[in-house]
């Protein structure tokens, strides 16, 4: 067979860049008429500016930066647009052992529940004030930052008053914990894996109970190159999406395990990456604990770029004072994710798909079939504190999530 359609990916050393790395060795791409090419970069802000640039066709990426590109809130900035999703969940807050040892004292178990670390890190904060603890995520506009401010405001800590949040790259999050440059960081796998297995770290609460059903990456595409190649582009979320039931397979993980531990990807050992893929994940303490719904790369919709996740990223970026609310903006958040290209691609797949475009995030609180047929199951979504945000109603939402 030969390849009608060169596609450049870019993406950085994660389990979640699973479907691109599937894709490519499983040979699902080349099924599809695709000669797909990744690059492994370091940064985020790399990726961004090689896709500005054309360097990238497209790229696994950041949730929130292509809203933020077409925001004009990074420069050099590309308009990108969302067709597909690259999983759900994945990332954790893990935090030094003094902190662990600290919020434990306040009634933190190690069962990873949102609520119950979020009040003991307050108390801990509580008795050190003035003494502001320090927090690393890997961008400013990423779900680690947003979900991570979420988290700490639910829990009555003010991100911007009673801690310190810098930016790292997620290899570098376990050394600095370890030499005390920070207390905690919010990263995706293997990095929180690593930090228990070799840096002594301790998972305090993880992305799946902070909000359920999220996404973590996603991929990203130039517009540009997306509107002058739509068979292509549609050619290759049909191979992704291949590559998603390949890597749901609990019969894969294994193989999974070793394709992306290879040095061409994560270049990290088969056992940091298998936790995080079959959901028993090292906590901290020699202790393990399994995680329902930890990675989703195909159940529930998980590639599916659900408008309401845009919008909610959107009203967290105007939150956090990154940007003022206006009602174009948010239409340019609303129209950067695009389930009509993604139905359109995998249509021919015969893929259950939902009818809808967005959704109450919350509502959910069970998984539930959707859809006359029952083919699709949704759920449980939300947030930790049960909240509900309402993609129809922005403006209240953001009136009643007015920062502290």
């Amino acid at each position: 067979m030969t390849s009608t359609h060169q596609i450049i990916a870019g993406f950085l050393p994660l389990l979640d860049s699973a479907l691109l790395v599937a894709a490519k060795e499983k040979g699902f791409a080349a099924e599809h008429e695709i000669e797909l090419t990744l690059v492994r970069e370091r940064s985020w802000a790399t990726i961004r500016d090689r896709l500005a640039v054309s360097h990238f066709d497209v790229a696994h990426i950041l949730a929130p930066m292509p809203i933020a590109c077409n925001l004009g809130l990074t420069a050099p900035a590309p308009r990108m647009i969302v067709p597909m999703a690259l999983g759900l969940g994945g990332n954790a807050v893990t935090v030094s052992a003094d902190l662990w040892s600290e919020m434990a004292e306040y009634g933190a178990e190690p069962d990873l529940d949102a609520r119950s670390s979020g009040l003991a890190l307050r108390q801990v904060i509580h008795r050190h004030k003035g003494e502001r603890l320090r927090f690393g995520v890997v961008h400013p506009y990423s779900g680690h930052n947003y979900e991570l401010r979420y988290w700490l405001s639910a829990s009555g800590i003010d991100p911007d008053e009673d801690v310190e949040i810098g930016i790292l790259p997620p290899p570098d999050m376990a050394d600095a914990l370890t030499s005390g440059i920070i207390d905690g960081y919010c990263a995706g796998e293997p990095w929180n894996t690593l930090g228990v297995l070799h840096n002594r770290a301790h998972l305090a609460t993880v992305k799946a109970a902070i909000w359920k059903s999220s996404p973590e990456k996603v991929l990203g595409v130039n517009s540009r190159w997306a509107d002058g190649h739509p068979e292509a582009l549609a050619a290759l979320l049909q191979a992704l999406y291949t590559a998603s039931l390949w890597c749901a397979d609990t019969r894969n993980h294994e193989e999974l395990a070793n394709l992306l531990s290879k040095p061409a990807y994560v270049d990290r050992p088969p056992e940091s990456l298998l936790p995080a893929l079959t959901g028993v994940l090292d906590i901290g303490g020699s202790e393990t604990m399994s995680i329902k719904d930890f990675f989703v790369p195909n159940a529930k919709a998980a590639t599916f770029p659900w408008k309401s996740h845009a919008l909610w990223f959107y009203t967290q970026m105007v939150r956090w004072g990154h940007i003022g609310h206006t009602a174009e903006r948010q239409q340019i958040a609303n129209d950067t994710y695009r389930p009509d290209i993604y139905r359109g691609a995998l249509r021919a797949l015969s893929v259950a798909m939902p009818a809808a475009s967005s959704k109450v995030e919350g509502a959910l609180r069970s998984e539930t079939p959707v859809g006359s047929s029952g083919a699709l199951t949704l759920g449980p979504d939300g947030f930790f504190d049960g909240g509900l945000f309402d993609p129809d109603d922005i403006d209240s939402y953001i009136a009643s999530q007015a920062h502290p």
